[in-house]
Formats: C-alpha cells, structure tokens, sequence
C-alpha cells in the first residue's frame, strides 16, 4: 500500500531557542529535538519532505560578509541562501542519521539544493518590502546604495537597512529530483528558506537574482507539486490564535479554508510577519488541491499528529 506523503516547514527561528543560544552547536541541538519528532512520523507509516527557513542564518551570513569588506569579496544574497540550504541541511540530514540508527530504520536523508523561480515581471520587485542584513548609519547606507547598487530605507527610526523583493515561487526547479528521490524511499530536504530566487530569460536559462522568497509560501507550492496530501508549518505556538496577546484570545483547534480568508480579512487576528503568511500558504495549499494543513509547535508534532492538539486547516 502506497504511503502517506507529508510535508514539513520548519521555522529558520525554531533552530535559534533564543538569543543565549544562537551557535552552530546550538542549532544543531535545537535540529536534533525537532529530527526526533520528525522520525516517529516515519515511524507511524509517513514518507516526509522538509523544508526550513534560514532567515536568521542568513543574517549572520550578511553580517559576517559586510564586516569582511575591504579584506574579502561580498557574498550575494542568493549564494548566503544556497549556503544555509548546505549548513542547515547537514544539521538535519546527521540529526536524521543518528535518530534512525537509534530505531533500527533502513532509511536515509538527502539535501537538495533547491533553486525556486520566480517571474522576472513580479511587481515585488518594483515594490521592494523585505529587508535583510545589519542596521546602518545613513552614511554607510548611502554608500552601499553608490557602491553596491543596494537598495536603502530608513527603518522606523532604528537607522537604514537593504530591502530587497519578495516575490511569489511559481516553479520548483528541481522538483522531478525530488520526487525520484520519495519514491526512492528518501527523507528529502529541500526548498530551504524558500529556496534560491532564480529568474529565467528569453532562452530559459536560470539566473540567480537577490530577493527572499517567503519559506512558507514556497513550501506550499513544494507540497502540491510532489502530492502531499499534509502540509505540517512546524512554528513557536502550539495552535493557532484569534486575536493573539489579547485579553480575548482564542485559541482555535479547526478552521476551513473559508474560515480562514474571514480571519485574515478583518485583519486583527494574524500578525503580517509571522502568522499571516503561514495561513496565506495554507489556504494556497488546500484550494491547489491539497487535503489537510496542521500548525504546531515542534515539541507537540507527535501529540498533534493523533488530534490531541495543533490548529488543523480544511478545504
């Protein structure tokens, strides 16, 4: 009998517990606790994808490079995004490794540099939202705006940052890859952090291009194109939450798709830059077809797996 295939999104900040613990050690230890729950899916019968995001990875990455100029050359931000998908990959994959040696599993986990296009007439990149990197003085902005060709705000009275687009994924790029590699009988890791924005020209060759793509969107379009019947957002909260951090919260076991648009459309429920974005990917998810989408926190998965707990989207 075939196996159920589900897709997991792992939060970039879930391998960070807090900013004592933000070392290469420390998220591999946080990557160990999350694999441990992760294997007792595999344990229950499910073949399973991840996905991960590397927001704060990233980060250090830019901030390692921009501390590095005048001794070495810049790093692009697409080649920091290829980067995190090899490091946090490797945390996974060994964590992987070592779980299913413990349990006696015959199975074994593969990274696969994901390349993600985008369109090059995506409108976010008129329009460019998401900042990234180190807070600068407006003399140093200015001058990586001259020098770099970097675009530069002011951000709320904090000092200036780059922003760059967020574009929408519309094609996994290695996704026939992936999907030889599940029927294979592989945990696959892939389309980390959203992947790496390529855009193709006239001809259809791949160029990489400087944006973020957002991890749980890209995720999303990752889980329909394999045929993953669940979409698992592993994040900070163990359910989702009406009203969240007010005195009339809500915590919320099962809501349907139409539901869901409600919520997102009053517009108080679901902060922009955390839990809206995720019940975005999820509608994206069931309305392409998509059967069930589950948000938990990592430490719950396997209680949320059996209905004990977790929010749990429907068409």
């Amino acid at each position: 009998m075939a196996k159920k295939l589900a897709v997991v999104a792992i939060g970039g900040n879930s391998l960070i517990k807090d900013k004592f613990h933000q070392t290469v050690k420390d998220q591999y230890i946080a990557a160990k606790e999350t694999c441990h729950h992760i294997v007792e899916m595999i344990r229950e019968g499910w073949d399973v994808v991840i996905s991960h995001g590397n927001g704060p990875q990233v980060g250090f990455m830019l901030r390692r490079s921009e501390m590095a100029i005048g001794e070495l050359h810049p790093v692009p931000l697409e080649v920091c995004g290829a980067n995190s998908q090899g490091s946090i990959g490797y945390a996974l994959q060994q964590n992987l490794f070592n779980e299913f040696g413990k349990l006696g599993i015959d199975k074994h986990a593969v990274t696969v540099v994901t390349q993600v296009e985008v369109s090059r007439n995506d409108p976010a990149f008129k329009t460019l939202s998401k900042p990234i990197g180190s807070f600068m003085d407006e003399a140093i902005a200015k001058r990586h705006n001259e020098l770099d060709g970097w675009n530069v705000v002011e951000d709320a009275g904090r000092g200036w940052r780059r922003v760059v687009a967020s574009p929408i994924p519309v094609r996994i790029v290695e996704v026939e890859a992936i999907k030889t590699l599940i029927r294979d009988g592989f945990v696959v890791i892939a389309s980390g952090g959203g992947g790496i924005p390529v855009v193709a020209d006239e001809e259809g060759n791949l160029n990489g291009v400087p944006a973020v793509i957002d991890k749980d969107h890209a995720t999303a379009l990752l889980a329909n194109e394999v045929g993953a019947e669940l979409f698992i957002i592993s994040t900070a909260v163990e359910k989702v939450a009406l009203n969240f951090g007010k005195p009339n919260e809500e915590w919320v076991d099962r809501m349907t798709v139409a539901e869901a648009k409600q919520y997102l459309e009053e517009g108080i429920h679901f902060a922009k830059g955390s839990m809206s974005p995720k019940i975005k990917a999820a509608i994206q998810f069931l309305e392409r077809g998509g059967k069930e989408v589950l948000i938990t926190d990592p430490d719950n998965l396997e209680r949320a797996m059996h209905g004990e707990t977790g929010t749990r989207i429907l068409p």
